[in-house]
């Protein structure tokens, strides 16, 4: 994931602007506000995706600073369309939605009151073209993602709602989880256990007309239809269940 001298070399005077999809997870990790900003620093020492981010942000900006290099960083949270935006048991898997529609339990980390931010891909997609060729978005870096702040309760109860069920959650400590499964500690501790605020004042500078409008009740029954049209997409993975089915043992005795 670093860049190297050679890498920047490739498309030194060959571009007007080299666009650098980061991520929202190099923010500070714990955070000490939960105010999310593009001055918040960036340190994550929970997890190494996170960490290499940081190093190739600080690449650029270097080469930047030094040779005027155009890149612009662009910073997305848990972005999604063609995913289930959860911490366990989502993403390319259909797990956690064959969980719920099979009635078995949930893991939601922590008391499921933190604060998060899913935003749809169409969202995000405003804001990053509007960056495309702009001048001012040289040397810059922006947070792009939606403003509906949703608890981690919220988004699994209305996931379920558009799966057509209902979901019984059972909130384990992500401490708890990550000792019993060490996999997890990136996702969790270095990124979807801390409440969250994310501040896109500045992509607005810059994207005056950047506002997201699918919320999760409706783009996630985008997510579901496209997952409905081909069965070959629900994988079910037997390890993912047997993971739950482990730490809800280990938890509930």
């Amino acid at each position: 994931m670093h860049f190297s001298v050679r890498d920047i070399g490739l498309f030194r005077d060959k571009t007007n602007q080299f666009v650098f999809i980061s991520s929202a997870s190099a923010y500070q990790k714990p955070p000490v506000h939960p105010v999310i900003t593009e001055s918040t620093p960036l340190c994550n020492p929970f997890w190494e995706y996170s960490r290499n981010k940081i190093a190739c942000e600080e690449r650029l900006i270097h080469a930047y600073r030094d040779e005027r290099f155009p890149v612009t960083i662009v910073r997305p949270s848990l972005t999604y369309d063609t995913v289930i935006p959860v911490a366990i048991g989502g993403w390319t898997e259909y797990t956690v939605i064959d969980r719920m529609k099979k009635g078995l339990q949930i893991i939601v980390h922590g008391d499921g009151a933190s604060l998060w931010t899913v935003t749809h891909a169409e969202d995000f997609a405003k804001g990053f073209i509007g960056l495309l060729g702009h001048p001012q978005a040289i040397g810059e870096a922006f947070t792009i993602t939606s403003d509906e702040i949703l608890t981690w309760d919220q988004i699994y109860r209305t996931i379920a709602h558009a799966a057509g069920c209902e979901a019984h959650l059972v909130h384990i400590a992500s401490d708890f989880i990550v000792a019993c499964e060490e996999t997890l500690r990136g996702g969790l501790l270095g990124d979807k256990s801390c409440s969250v605020i994310f501040d896109n004042s500045t992509i607005r500078r810059i994207v005056p007309d950047f506002h997201a409008t699918i919320p999760l009740r409706v783009g996630i029954r985008k997510t579901l239809e496209w997952f409905d049209a081909d069965p070959a997409r629900k994988i079910v993975r037997r390890e993912t269940h047997e993971m739950m089915d482990r730490i809800l043992h280990a938890y509930l005795g």
